[in-house]
């Protein structure tokens, strides 16, 4: 999964497949930073206007190649929204352009996910109460807290490098350390406040600028962590 704050390939896509005479790279999924609301989005249809991105393999533009349909629940009602698709004539690779707001494999979006997290965290309710204000199942919600969890140490670290990286204060730790879950949090808001300076990403909102820089993937179903660059990068903008 590959985040448009990137430029390159990521680690992980290197290695190359061949078809036929052509080297190419696996599909991924490009997280855009969509501003408008899951409403606007879903009434837009095909019609939305996404950015036109440049080949996470081989950095050409890529071309607009069809779409699908996929579900998306919002304050516990689901929408059905259309993912369009761009492929590279290159690599010969086709990729979902997902808006911020979709969480690879999740069905619900990331400021669910997002408030869940912050409610459990900040105060002793338990997952219970912050999934029933969500309208989501405690069993799903409790499966994002669990799956922050076991990547939150490193997410910690790369959203505080991440922060100091874009001209940000140090993220403030806790004396004696509470759970990692707490020091992550704690990384993101520092990275926030430093990327909400940014032209167009104050729009989108915190949880969806986490999205877009861990490409969809900060509580996704596999069991790699999401891996963040915190060098030279470049900003893919936000679509009003």
């Amino acid at each position: 999964m590959w985040s448009p704050l990137r430029e390159g390939p990521p680690p992980h896509q290197l290695a190359l497949q061949r078809r036929g005479s052509k080297a190419v790279l696996p599909p991924v999924s490009i997280v855009w930073p969509c501003s408008l609301s899951v409403d606007e989005y879903v009434a837009a249809g095909r019609a939305v206007e996404v950015p036109r991105p440049n080949c996470p393999g081989c950095l050409e533009l890529m071309i607009f190649w069809s779409g699908y349909r996929r579900q998306i629940r919002e304050g516990g009602r689901c929408s059905q929204m259309w993912v369009p698709r761009v492929r590279c004539e290159v690599c010969s690779v086709s990729h979902a352009l997902l808006p911020a707001f979709v969480v690879n494999y999740r069905l619900d979006v990331a400021e669910s996910i997002g408030a869940v997290l912050d409610e459990v965290s900040d105060s002793s309710a338990g997952v219970r109460p912050a999934a029933e204000q969500q309208g989501i199942p405690h069993t799903t919600a409790r499966g994002w807290v669990r799956r922050f969890a076991e990547r939150s140490a490193d997410l910690a670290v790369a959203f505080a490098a991440l922060a100091i990286d874009l001209g940000g204060e140090v993220a403030t730790l806790s004396t004696p350390p509470l759970d990692a879950k707490c020091h992550a949090l704690a990384a993101i808001r520092a990275l926030w406040r430093a990327a909400s300076g940014l032209p167009g990403w104050l729009g989108c909102g915190r949880w969806r600028f986490i999205s877009s820089i861990t490409g969809g993937s900060f509580v996704a179903t596999n069991t790699n962590s999401p891996y963040l660059f915190v060098g030279k990068r470049r900003f893919m903008p936000p679509v009003p």
